[in-house]
C-alpha cells in the first residue's frame, strides 16, 4: 500500500516515502566541531576513507549539547551497516522495530533522543526525527536520501549524515549545518573560521515583488533605457534578464529582452564598439552569452557573433612582460579588455556551462586574484603585484562560482569559504569590503551565492535573512544599506540569492530527464513479473510475511499487508494471499514472537487508528470478519480509540473525530474506511467530518494530521478512495474536486511528484485515485501506467522513483503492482474460495520461531507442519484461486487503451454501481 505518511517517515532504514511537515527544526548548536569516532571493534579508521575508497558518516549531537561525530566503513554495503560499523548504535520503536532508527548513540555512550524525551513506542513526529541526508563524490550539498539506509548503497567518497529534526518534502529544511567536504575532512579546519553562521531570524525575499519592480522600469517592455538617455543601457538589461529568470526560467520578458540585445545592431553597439569584425569588448561579450545560456538561446549564433568563439579566439597568450605588448592583455589567460575579475568570471562560467574549455589559463588566472586572508580582489592585478590585494565579498562569491564550475580548485575554494564566514557580519550581511562596518546588498547576495552552491546553506540563509529587511516597498534594492531608491544591479543579485539560486545554476542547461532503466513494457507493468517478485521466497518468509531488516524475524506487519493488498487487487496468487492472511488472522507469530496486535497495539494506549484500520480493510477485502480478525474486534476499536477532542498527550489526539495516533491523512482514511466497509458509517460520522475538514481548497488533502504540512498527492489519492464510498453529494463533489486536483499534478512523463521525487509509489496511487472517474481522467491514467512501466525492472519489481538510485524496492513494487490496477482500497475485494491452508515450510530446526522463522496456527494443521518453500505459487505462479488477471500481465496491459483501465472481474460492474456520477456528464 501507499505512504501511510508518518508510519513512513524512512529517516531510518527504508525509503523516504513521506511528505514531512514544514515545520521549525531544532538549530543546530554554534559549535558544530568535529569529532572522529573512536575505531571500535568494527569500525574503520577515519583516514582510511578517502573520496576513492569507503564512505563517512556523521551524526549531529549538536541538539543534545554534544559535537558533530564521524565514522568510516571502507566496504559498507547499506547505509545502516555504514552507520552500524562506523562506531554508531541504534535503536528502533517497539511499532515500527529496529529498522527505523529513532535513536542514535555513540559507542557505549547515551542513545538520543533519551526515553524521557522520545518513548520510541510509535513512529516520532515529523518535527523531531534523526532525518538521513547524503552526498555523492563532488557534491557539496546535502541531499535529503529518497531511499532508506537498508536500501541505499554508499558509493566510494560518499558521505553520509543523520540530523536530528524535522523537514519537509522537498529537504529544503532541516538540512545539516556543515557541509559535505566538512565531513570529507579532506582539509585541517582553520580555528577562525566559525563554525556557525550569526543567530538572526529567518526571512526571505519577495522575489516576484523584485521581478515586478524590474518590469515596471523597462522601457518599450524589451530595455533598460537611463534616465534622460534616448539609447539603451545594455548592461543594465543584462542584469534585468538575470533577475527574472531568477523567478522563472521561462520567463517570457526575459525572452523579449534576450531578442532585442540578440539583433545584430545591439550586439554590435555593445559587444562590438570596434566594429563587427574588431575585438569584442570581453565584459559585453561575456554578459551576452550567459543571456543566452539563462533563455535558451545559442551564444554560439547572438547577434551574428559567435561570442564564445571570440572569447576563446582573443584571450591574452602571454604576460606583457614577455615579449611584444598586445593590446588589451595584461597577462596570460585574461579575456582582452575585460579589466576587471567579474568579467573575467562571467566569462569562464559562460565557456563552461557551453561545454567550452577555456582558454589555457583563463581559469588559473582567477586564482591568483585570491588575496593572503582567502578573498578575492575584484582587480585584475597581475601575478606576483606586491600590496594591492583587497578582498570584496561581491568578488569573492562571484569568483568562487566560476571557480566551483570549472572544478579542481579545491583549497582555493576552500579558503574563499574561509573568508566570507569570517567577514560575515552579526546581522548576517556582507560588507562590500572587510574593513567596512555596514552591509551591501549586492555584495551579501554574491556571497550567500557562493556559500549555497559549496554547501554552506545555513550562512546563505542568514544572508537572505538580511536581504529581506533591506528589500524596498517598490521591490528592489539600494546599492548601500541605507538607501532607500532602488536600483537595478543589487535588485538583480538579491534576486537570484533570494530564489535561492546562483549564477552558475541561472545560466547552465537544464539537466536532460534521466534515461529510463527499462523501456515501457506495453500498455501498463506485467502484473504476473510483479507478483512473482512480491511473493518470491527470498522476500515473503515462509510464504508469510515481510521482514522490516532481512535475517531479523521481525515482521514488518503494515508492508506485509501492503503485499496483500497488492496480491488481492491483482489476483495472481491466491495460495500466497490466503498464506498471509491467515498467519495473521489465526495467531501467526513472526520470528521475534510477535503477532498482528503486537503491531496494531489494539488494547494498549498506543493503539493507533491507522494500524487497526489498515488491518480491518484487510479482512474485509478477503471476506474475513474484521470483528473477530486476529482475535480482536477491529471495529469496535477503531469506535473506542476515536477522539472526543484535543488532547495534550503528544501525537494522540489533535482534534475530536481524530483516531488515537492516527498522525496522517492516511491513516486516518484507513480507520474510516474500514468502518464504512463495516457499514458503521452513522458511528464514523465525526471522524468522517475531521477527515473532510483537512482537504484543502485547492482540492488536495495535506499529509500530516497536527503538524504543518502541504497537499500532496498520496494523501489526496487515499482520502478520494475513502470519501468515494459515500453516496451524498457532497462528499462526491469533494471527490470531483480532489481528482481535478490530483489530474493537475501529473508531470509531461506520466509521473507524478512524491517525497522521493518523480515517485512510483505517488504515481500507482494517483492511477487509482483518478480511476475512481477512469472515463473522464482516462488519458491520464494510461500515461500513468505507461510510466509505471517504465519504472519496472527485469526482476519484476519497480525502482522507488525515475532518476534514483536503480534497482527494485519491495515497498515502492507492492504499491505499484496493486495500485496500477486502479482498484480503489474501498472497494478491493478478492474471493479466496477454491483455497486451502497451507503447511509453514520447515526450517532445520523446525517451525519454532526463532532465527526468523514464524510460528503460525491455521485450523486443520499442527504447529510445526512442514512443507514446500513459501507454498504452491508462491515464487509467481498463478496460484489454485487466481483471479482474472493471473494468467497474464499482458491481459492488464491492453486495458488503458481503452482509457478504462481494469474494468476486469467483475470490479467494473461493482464499480458502476458504487460510483454515484454521470460518466457522460464529466463531473
Amino acid at each position: 500500500m501507499g505512504t501511510e505518511q508518518q508510519a513512513k517517515r524512512q529517516s531510518g532504514t527504508r525509503r523516504r516515502s513521506l511528505s514531512l511537515a514544514t515545520a521549525a527544526f531544532l538549530t543546530l548548536g554554534a559549535g558544530a566541531a568535529f569529532l572522529t569516532v573512536p575505531p571500535s571493534a568494527h569500525a574503520d579508521p577515519i583516514e582510511q576513507c578517502t573520496a576513492t575508497k569507503g564512505a563517512i558518516v556523521a551524526v549531529d549531537f549538536g541538539p543534545f549539547g554534544g559535537k558533530v561525530e564521524r565514522g568510516c566503513d571502507t566496504t559498507p554495503t547499506t547505509g545502516y551497516e555504514l552507520l552500524q560499523t562506523g562506531g554508531f548504535t541504534t535503536e528502533g520503536t517497539v511499532h515500527d522495530g529496529p529498522a527505523f532508527i529513532c535513536r542514535i548513540g555513540k559507542g557505549t555512550g547515551t542513545q538520543y533522543p533519551t526515553p524521557d524525551k522520545e518513548n520510541c513506542v510509535l513512529t516520532p513526529q515529523a518535527t523531531a526525527y534523526w532525518s538521513y541526508w547524503t552526498a555523492s563524490p563532488g557534491q557539496r550539498k546535502w541531499s535529503y536520501s529518497e531511499l532508506g539506509a537498508m536500501a541505499r548503497t554508499p558509493k566510494a567518497g560518499d558521505v553520509e549524515a543523520w540530523v536530528y529534526g524535522g523537514t519537509d518534502i522537498a529537504g529544503t529544511k532541516g538540512k545539516p549545518s556543515f557541509s559535505p567536504d566538512d565531513v570529507r575532512g579532506f582539509t585541517t579546519p582553520d580555528p577562525t573560521v566559525p563554525t556557525a553562521p550569526p543567530k538572526v531570524p529567518a526571512g526571505s525575499v519577495d522575489v516576484p515583488a523584485a521581478t515586478r519592480w524590474v518590469t515596471g522600469i523597462l522601457a518599450e517592455g524589451d530595455r533598460v533605457v537611463d534616465e534622460g538617455s534616448t539609447t539603451p543601457n545594455h548592461f543594465l538589461s543584462t542584469e534585468a534578464v538575470f533577475a527574472l529568470t531568477a523567478a522563472d526560467r521561462k520567463s517570457p520578458v526575459a525572452k523579449k529582452i534576450a531578442d532585442f540585445l540578440a539583433t545584430p545592431a545591439q550586439t554590435d553597439a555593445y559587444a562590438y564598439p570596434a566594429g563587427k569584425d574588431g575585438i569584442p569588448e570581453a565584459t559585453a561579450a561575456a554578459r551576452l552569452a550567459l543571456v543566452a545560456e539563462a533563455t535558451g538561446k545559442d551564444p554560439r549564433a547572438f547577434g551574428g557573433h559567435d561570442l564564445l568563439g571570440d572569447l576563446v579566439k582573443y584571450a591574452c597568450p602571454r604576460d606583457i612582460g614577455d615579449g611584444e605588448t598586445i593590446e588589451g592583455c595584461l597577462t596570460k589567460g585574461d579575456f582582452r579588455t575585460t579589466g576587471q575579475a567579474d568579467a573575467q568570471a562571467m566569462a569562464v562560467i559562460a565557456l563552461v556551462n557551453a561545454g567550452v574549455t577555456p582558454p589555457a589559463g583563463s581559469v588559473a588566472r582567477l586564482t591568483v586574484l585570491q588575496c593572503e586572508d582567502g578573498g578575492f580582489t575584484s582587480v585584475l592585478i597581475r601575478p606576483g603585484t606586491e600590496g594591492g590585494c583587497e578582498s570584496e565579498a561581491g568578488a569573492t562569491g562571484l569568483i568562487a562560482l566560476a571557480l566551483e564550475r570549472a572544478g579542481g580548485h579545491e583549497a582555493v575554494l576552500q579558503k574563499a569559504r574561509g573568508y566570507l564566514k569570517r567577514s560575515q557580519l552579526a546581522t548576517g550581511a556582507w560588507p562590500a569590503v572587510s574593513y567596512e562596518t555596514t552591509g551591501n546588498p549586492a555584495a551579501t547576495a554574491w556571497a550567500a551565492q557562493a556559500l549555497r552552491a559549496l554547501g554552506d546553506e545555513a550562512f546563505a540563509d542568514a544572508g537572505v535573512s538580511w536581504l529581506s529587511k533591506r528589500q524596498l516597498p517598490k521591490g528592489g534594492f539600494g546599492f548601500a544599506e541605507d538607501d532607500t531608491e532602488p536600483r537595478l544591479y543589487p535588485t538583480a543579485t538579491a534576486a537570484i540569492a533570494g530564489a535561492g539560486s546562483d549564477l552558475v545554476t541561472l545560466t547552465a542547461k537544464p539537466a536532460e530527464p534521466p534515461t529510463p532503466t527499462t523501456p515501457p513494457a506495453g500498455e501498463g507493468p506485467d502484473t504476473k513479473k510483479g507478483v512473482a517478485y512480491l511473493t518470491a521466497p527470498s522476500r515473503l518468509v515462509q510464504g508469510r510475511f515481510y521482514e522490516s531488516q532481512p535475517g531479523s524475524g521481525f515482521a514488518d506487519y503494515g508492508l506485509t499487508i501492503d503485499g496483500a493488498y497488492a496480491l488481492a487487487a491483482t489476483g495472481g496468487n491466491n495460495a500466497a494471499l490466503r498464506n498471509i492472511v491467515d498467519f495473521m488472522d489465526k495467531g501467526g507469530k513472526d520470528g521475534q514472537k510477535r503477532g498482528i496486535h503486537d503491531w496494531t497495539l489494539i488494547g494498549t494506549k498506543y493503539a493507533s487508528g491507522g494500524s487497526i484500520g489498515k488491518t480491518a480493510v484487510l479482512a474485509e477485502a478477503v471476506g474475513r470478519d474484521p470483528r473477530n480478525f486476529g482475535g480482536q474486534d477491529l471495529i469496535a476499536a477503531l469506535a473506542k480509540i476515536t477522539c472526543h477532542a484535543k488532547t495534550s498527550t503528544r501525537q494522540e489526539c489533535a482534534a475530536k473525530g481524530n483516531y488515537a495516533y492516527a498522525t496522517s491523512v492516511f491513516k486516518q482514511s484507513l480507520g474510516v474506511m474500514a468502518q464504512v466497509r463495516a457499514g458503521e458509517t452513522a458511528a464514523a460520522a465525526e471522524p468522517i467530518a475531521y477527515l473532510k475538514s483537512l482537504q484543502d481548497p485547492s482540492g488536495g488533502w495535506v499529509s500530516l494530521i497536527g503538524e504543518p504540512s502541504t497537499t500532496e498527492v498520496d494523501s489526496t489519492a487515499m482520502a478520494a478512495m475513502t470519501i468515494d464510498l459515500l453516496p451524498d453529494a457532497a462528499s462526491q463533489a469533494s471527490v470531483d474536486k480532489a481528482l481535478a486536483w490530483l489530474a493537475a499534478q501529473q508531470k509531461e512523463d506520466g509521473g507524478f511528484q512524491g517525497a522521493s521525487g518523480n515517485s512510483v509509489n505517488s504515481a500507482a496511487l494517483a492511477v487509482q485515485g483518478l480511476s475512481l472517474d477512469a472515463p473522464k481522467y482516462g488519458a491520464q491514467i494510461a500515461k500513468a501506467r505507461k510510466f509505471l512501466a517504465s519504472q519496472q525492472n527485469g526482476d519484476g519489481g519497480f525502482n522507488v522513483a525515475k532518476g534514483g538510485q536503480p534497482g527494485s524496492d519491495l515497498r515502492a513494487s507492492t504499491q505499484a503492482v496493486g495500485g496500477s490496477t486502479g482498484i480503489s482500497f474501498g472497494l478491493l475485494t478478492r474471493d479466496l474460495s477454491g483455497t486451502t491452508p497451507e503447511p509453514v515450510p520447515s526450517t532445520s530446526g523446525g517451525t519454532s520461531g526463532g532465527n526468523g522463522s514464524p510460528v503460525i496456527v491455521t485450523p486443520g494443521e499442527s504447529d510445526g507442519g512442514a512443507g514446500s518453500a513459501g507454498g504452491t505459487g508462491s515464487a509467481g505462479g498463478s496460484g489454485s484461486g487466481s483471479g482474472p488477471l493471473a494468467s497474464t500481465g499482458a491481459q492488464v496491459g491492453t486495458l488503458a487503451a481503452a482509457a478504462l483501465v481494469l474494468t476486469v472481474g467483475g470490479w467494473g460492474i461493482t464499480r458502476a454501481a458504487k460510483r454515484r456520477r454521470r460518466t457522460g456528464s464529466g463531473a
